[in-house]
């Protein structure tokens, strides 16, 4: 179901001042009207039905209703955010390290990353990408934040998908092992031969978290993926054809996530 993530700040009352172009996309691309609700998700992650007040002069002034009228709770709305909400808060968070693509392909995967639940993007530049380190102010990161927020209000996604700047692989290797101390479960997608466990084998011992490591076009360097196994990251090759690097992101991250959404029903047959 289609969500808006409120950036603003609520009054003690539960009042919320909308403008600029959160204002835009409600009024002018939803065609929201004053006296309608939309389903909103708080700054801190909480979920509330907003009754739009007033509109006037490009402020759509907003109150959080929490005892709302089910007649104006759409159809399956409730039942649908308990069993995605539970399922969100048993599984693993995913982190994503992208190797950043050619060209516009980063817009794509940042895209279906935040629609498919991942928690953390974080692009780095490898020894293959022709794209080069950018900062968190320059335009291109500016429109991966924005294709973020749309891709989780239309996917409805209760995952606050975040997007870390662009590092190097040392800055990456860094942050990696902050996060293996954490517990984290690192896989290196590689379509190389490489021995390896299956899928369901890595995820078996319930990580605290699941890293994802994917390259760029022409894959990772033999330098690079011996410094990842070094680093404890693990194989894993899914199926015998290569992908490209847009797909792989969301064909990885996807079967790791359905795995974690139905791990108790395999550990069950396993056991």
């Amino acid at each position: 179901m289609k969500q808006f993530l409120l950036s603003e700040e609520l009054d003690a009352d539960g009042t919320v001042h909308i403008d600029g172009n959160n204002y835009h996309y409600l009024v002018h691309v939803r065609r929201l009207a004053a006296g309608e609700f939309f389903t909103a998700r708080l700054p801190n992650g909480g979920e509330t039905q907003v009754q739009i007040k007033t509109i006037t002069h490009n402020v759509l002034t907003g109150k959080c209703i929490h005892d709302i009228d089910p007649k104006f709770i759409p159809q399956g709305h409730e039942g649908a955010k308990s069993a995605e909400g539970e399922k969100s808060a048993s599984i693993a968070p995913i982190i994503l390290f992208q190797a950043l693509p050619k060209g516009d392909k980063m817009d794509l995967i940042a895209r279906q990353a935040a629609e498919g639940g991942i928690t953390q993007i974080v692009p780095f530049v490898s020894e293959f990408s022709v794209a080069k380190k950018i900062g968190a102010e320059s335009q291109k990161f500016l429109r991966w934040e924005k294709i973020i927020k749309e891709a989780r209000q239309q996917s409805g996604s209760g995952i606050s998908t975040s997007l870390r700047e662009p590092v190097t692989i040392n800055e990456l290797l860094y942050l990696w092992r902050e996060l293996k101390e954490r517990g984290a479960l690192g896989l290196l997608f590689h379509h190389q031969g490489l021995e390896q466990k299956s899928l369901h084998s890595y995820l078996y011992n319930k990580p605290e978290i699941v890293v994802l490591a994917v390259g760029p076009e022409g894959g990772f360097s033999d330098r690079e993926v011996t410094l990842f196994l070094e680093n404890s990251f693990k194989p894993i090759t899914i199926g015998d054809t290569i992908l490209r690097t847009e797909t792989a992101a969301l064909y990885c991250s996807a079967a790791i996530r359905i795995l974690l959404l139905e791990k108790n029903t395999w550990e069950l047959k396993q056991a």
